[in-house]
């Protein structure tokens, strides 16, 4: 903390009252506003808006994580100011004790740099040649210099800013950094074949194609390594990592490096053509700063191995020059071996080109850092009020979001969808647009924004034809049920596709294509030595589905795959991407599901007779609603009977998608409806077995499957749907009354089976008889039953699409709906 009379000063010359000090001063303790709201007695709006004004003196404007960041910042900066103000004004022994005092306050990251820079210089001149610095004038300069430098590293790498069309001013690195981890050697798969890592990854059951295994945290593996290559795929943090590094060497011996060299980032794709010269950049960074005798200190600090030498994106030094570079890069770390240093590049561009170095690779965000960088994203007292962070987690959790989430497995994106959150409070629901842009920045804005010198390739093989390539090879792929393709394989679609296209140079040759967007965009990756994948299967589902709206493929999509739930997500996109058209896609999958039923007698009737029972009931719900209710009913009760025609397993499937469906319906309490049914559904379907059961467990089944409480539980749900007023029967208005008659009907433990099976059979008769139904209706073949269940995902997958769609006309849609669950 700055002292308080240092506070008070800075505080008085930018104007700030008695009581904006005080609020200034709980702030930079750490407090919310309600905390400083209840600290000084005021309302939280009144807090806000005294904080407000402190900001707006010290011209401090926008919001987010870093508006307190840069105060304190700035802060810093005046109380730095102020020391070497001081520092003039007194002899040698006054600045030697200042600098000594400088170390006993941690906290001042500054400070403790300026501390950890002056004591290489007396070092320096306690080697006796450079006793002409031994003055006032010359520790001034230093102290001017370090915090001159700690500025201009924290302005330069320090903040964070990406997407400027979506992000409209940077922030400060700390308060959103999320710690990096480095995947185990051993769950690199180096030399699985495609059919291996297919099997894994199936096996895993989840979505990431990266291998799981043992992870280590990044900075302690930093800390422990004097040589080190951090590899990864575009936009998974390894500049962000590297910034970090130097963020932690700047904190000094109180930082997570617990060192004391000085960090010296420097961006490798600067260096174009001849002129490479490791030691010239780094005289430079310090001769700006204004450093005394900058030769001798460079020359000093690179022989003490008192540098953090950052190189940032080896595979962003331009093709012609990246030889040079690494011969460089490799005689200068022998030269100066006792220095730390660290590289980054691209896996796909990395050759081992280091051999004293130790490569490590990022993995993806797992969950608990994807939830750690939401909470730090979203911040801010607004956010914590309202619990920003925790919705957009919750939302993310959701079974419909998992393609989503995947894609917040990369750093980078993840960014993108808290913007995007951020802006609208919720993610889209047309997700076809959502992962265009996804895949439009790393096709283009990423290397756009990073300035990177595009591979020669690219003078002809513009973007959009990459992304015609691109969803080619991503539907032939999922076409053929495979994630993992070999590199000659791939090779030679693209080939083939480079000779059949009109429009693509006709010089180039795959396997340079495959290099480059490996390299330059990382949409397809290598996950094993000459095996391949895309980077996330999300990107693949999308380009599947741009493939299909492109080549007008359908027909072909619905009559193939309709019910194949692996292209349930290109479906969802593919209805995004037709936009107006998206009708096509929905008529197509209602004629299919009907193909499913049409030619099934019991499926018809019982379709028609949910139609017949729902008829001119309450006018408040959707014909297809009311339909979709009864026909779950009617499930839930062939379920009781599963035990007998031993086809429980698929009716249990048929009975969840049609619940599936019911929860798309507005009608009132339907949700809570079916929860209760569920339980008498278990209840039921136990007694039921008493009929393939040994006599003897027989009774102990049916004594404890019913008591007067299920009897309850049955009239309440009885109840309920009556009072819904979907029903035109008058049969299901009896059937309450007749309930209390069968609690009391209850047979004691010590009747015989026949007596307790007459009992239950009377219950559900009872049942069938409300409904007007027939145990006939609902007895029905395991085939009927998969061609039912069919029929019902068809449809689920028909709503979806419309939620999905853009564009759709109402009309269209009015009359597609008033055909659901009807069968003429």
């Amino acid at each position: 903390m700055i002292p308080s009379d240092a506070l008070s000063k800075i505080a008085a010359e930018y104007g700030l009252s008695d009581s904006e000090i005080e609020a200034l001063t709980s702030a930079l303790q750490g407090k919310t506003t309600t905390e400083i709201a209840e600290e000084l007695n005021i309302s939280p709006d009144a807090a806000r808006k005294r904080l407000g004004e402190v900001y707006k003196k010290f011209n401090i404007f926008g919001k987010g994580p870093g508006k307190l960041s840069r105060l304190q910042h700035l802060l810093m900066s005046h109380y730095s100011k102020e020391m070497v103000s001081d520092t003039r004004q007194k002899e040698v022994h006054g600045v030697e004790k200042k600098l000594q005092d400088m170390k006993k306050f941690p906290a001042l990251e500054i400070s403790s740099f300026q501390g950890n820079v002056s004591l290489v210089f007396e070092q320096l001149w306690n080697t006796g040649s450079y006793s002409d610095y031994q003055n006032v004038k010359a520790k001034e300069q230093i102290i001017r210099a370090s915090e001159e430098y700690y500025s201009k590293y924290i302005d330069r790498h320090g903040q964070i800013k990406v997407m400027p069309g979506l992000m409209k001013e940077p922030l400060p690195l700390d308060s959103i950094y999320t710690a990096v981890k480095f995947l185990d050697e051993f769950s690199i798969r180096y030399f699985d074949t495609p059919d291996a890592l297919e099997q894994a990854y199936r096996k895993k059951g989840q979505r990431s194609f990266q291998a799981s295994g043992k992870h280590h945290d990044g900075i302690s593996v930093a800390k422990n390594k004097q040589y080190l290559t951090v590899l990864g795929g575009p936009g998974v943090g390894k500049s962000t990592f590297l910034r970090k590094l130097g963020l932690e060497a700047l904190k000094g011996p109180v930082g997570q490096l617990e060192s004391e060299q000085i960090p010296i980032l420097i961006e490798l794709k600067t260096f174009r053509g001849s002129g490479i010269d490791l030691k010239a950049v780094i005289v430079k960074e310090f001769e700006i700063c204004g450093f005394p005798d900058v030769e001798v200190f460079t020359n000093y600090t690179l022989d003490q191995g008192r540098l953090l030498i950052l190189l940032d994106g080896l595979d962003e030094v331009p093709t012609h020059s990246l030889n040079p570079v690494i011969e460089h890069i490799e005689d200068f770390v022998t030269r100066y071996s006792r220095n730390k240093f660290v590289v980054s590049c691209r896996t796909a561009a990395y050759q081992s080109c280091f051999q004293q170095f130790t490569d490590v690779t990022i993995a993806d965000f797992d969950d608990e850092q994807i939830e750690q960088f939401i909470q730090q994203w979203f911040s801010t007292d607004l956010d914590k009020e309202t619990e920003t962070a925790e919705h957009y987690w919750e939302l993310l959790q959701k079974t419909e979001s998992v393609a989503v989430k995947e894609l917040a497995q990369t750093p980078l994106l993840l960014t993108f969808l808290c913007l995007i959150y951020d802006r609208e409070q919720t993610l889209p629901s047309n997700r076809s647009t959502l992962y265009g842009d996804a895949l439009n920045i790393l096709l283009k804005e990423w290397s756009a924004q990073k300035r990177l010198e595009r591979d020669p390739i690219y003078e002809g093989f513009h973007p959009a034809l990459e992304k015609v390539l691109l969803s080619k090879i991503a539907y032939d792929s999922f076409r053929e049920d495979r994630l993992f393709f070999s590199k000659s394989n791939i090779t030679d679609r693209i080939t083939t596709f480079l000779a059949d296209t009109l429009d693509a140079p006709e010089y180039l040759d795959g396997e340079a294509v495959l290099k480059a967007i490996e390299v330059q965009q990382g949409i397809l990756v290598e996950r094993a030595t000459d095996t391949y994948s895309f980077s996330h299967l999300t990107l693949q589902e999308y380009l599947t589905a741009l493939y299909i709206v492109d080549s007008q493929l359908v027909s072909e999509l619905v009559s193939q795959h309709l019910t194949n739930q692996r292209w349930r997500e290109v479906f969802l996109l593919v209805a995004g991407l037709m936009k107006q058209l998206g009708h096509e896609l929905l008529e197509a999958i209602d004629q299919q599901a009907r193909n499913y039923v049409n030619e099934q007698p019991k499926l018809c009737n019982l379709l028609q007779w949910a139609d017949r029972i729902t008829k001119g009931s309450a006018i408040g719900y959707k014909p297809f609603e009311k339909r979709t209710i009864s026909v779950t009913l009617a499930i839930a009760l062939a379920l009781t009977n599963s035990i007998k025609v031993n086809n429980a397993h698929v009716l249990t499937v048929v009975h969840a998608r049609a619940l599936t469906i019911s929860h798309h319906t507005k009608i009132a309490h339907v949700s809570d409806i079916f929860r209760a049914s569920d339980i008498n559904i278990h209840i039921t379907h136990e007694i039921a077995r008493a009929d393939v059961i040994d006599v003897d467990g027989t009774h102990d089944i049916l004594i404890d499957g019913l008591n007067d409480s299920d009897i309850d539980n049955i009239i309440e749900i009885v109840n309920q749907l009556i009072a819904l007023e979907i029903f035109n029967i008058q049969g299901l208005q009896n059937l309450s009354s007749q309930l209390f008659v069968f609690k009391r009907k209850i047979p004691h433990s010590n009747v015989s089976t026949e007596d307790w099976q007459g009992y239950i059979d009377e219950l559900k008769s009872a049942w069938l008889d409300a409904l007007e139904l027939t145990t006939e209706s609902i007895s029905l073949s395991n085939r009927e039953w998969q061609l039912f269940g069919d029929y019902l995902y068809a449809n689920d997958l028909l709503l979806r699409c419309k939620h999905a769609s853009i564009g759709l006309s109402r009309k269209v849609w009015k009359a597609l709906e008033e055909r659901l669950f009807i069968i003429h």
